[in-house]
């Protein structure tokens, strides 16, 4: 891979990760509720489901996802599912308002796995790392260290993504006093949330 092609790579590649997309959403929402670091912290759920596809794409076995319509019809299936199931839950979220001296705090961990899972069933996501980054690999040139730099040039770019995102829905918490504006929001998430999962439904293979 030249110098020119991931110039090229770098700028097609960060308007894809600043697509507003179902993980950028649950950023937004996590922050406007929890904060900025639980938001931001918590994205660190999808940079491990896209290290992990992104090892499959570099290592040739995302083949096997990119060949076979019915591991890529489970995966779409089951993306869309967390994603409905997700926006029920937003739905029926909280309508009183919170005594934030006796709430809970959210658990970085169910964060972190709720990215995870969302990131994991995008297959939009899965269509960038098995059709977008090979097209900016030079064959004649060793293929994984190519992939190394790509993937690691994605994934900063994800974290700048994630940190935007979040600072959006930080902001955003500041109207979420109200019971009324809170229920509206999650309602709001919540159908955005389900319009992208069955817009998974939509989704092709290249």
């Amino acid at each position: 891979m030249s110098i020119a092609a991931w110039l090229f790579f770098l700028p097609a590649c960060f308007a894809i990760n600043l697509a507003p997309g179902p993980n950028n959403l649950l950023s937004i929402n996590v922050a406007a509720r929890h904060g900025f670091v639980k938001a931001f912290v918590g994205g660190s759920g999808r940079l491990l489901a896209f290290t992990l596809m992104l090892a499959l794409a570099a290592t040739g076995l995302a083949v096997v996802l990119h060949a076979s319509e019915w591991v890529f019809l489970a995966i779409k299936l089951a993306g869309a599912a967390y994603l409905i199931w997700l926006a029920i839950q937003l739905w029926r979220s909280d309508a009183p308002a919170i005594d934030s001296s006796h709430a809970q705090p959210a658990s970085l961990a169910r964060i972190a796995r709720q990215e995870f899972f969302v990131a994991a069933g995008n297959p939009k996501a899965i269509l960038v790392f098995t059709a977008f980054l090979p097209q900016f690999v030079d064959l004649a040139r060793p293929i994984v260290p190519q992939f190394a730099v790509l993937g690691a040039s994605f994934l900063v770019l994800e974290c700048v993504a994630i940190a935007l995102y979040s600072w959006a829905g930080m902001y955003l918490g500041k109207w979420l006093g109200r019971a009324d504006i809170r229920r509206w929001f999650n309602r709001c998430c919540g159908g955005f949330l389900a319009a992208i999962g069955v817009s998974f439904l939509l989704v092709r293979r290249a």
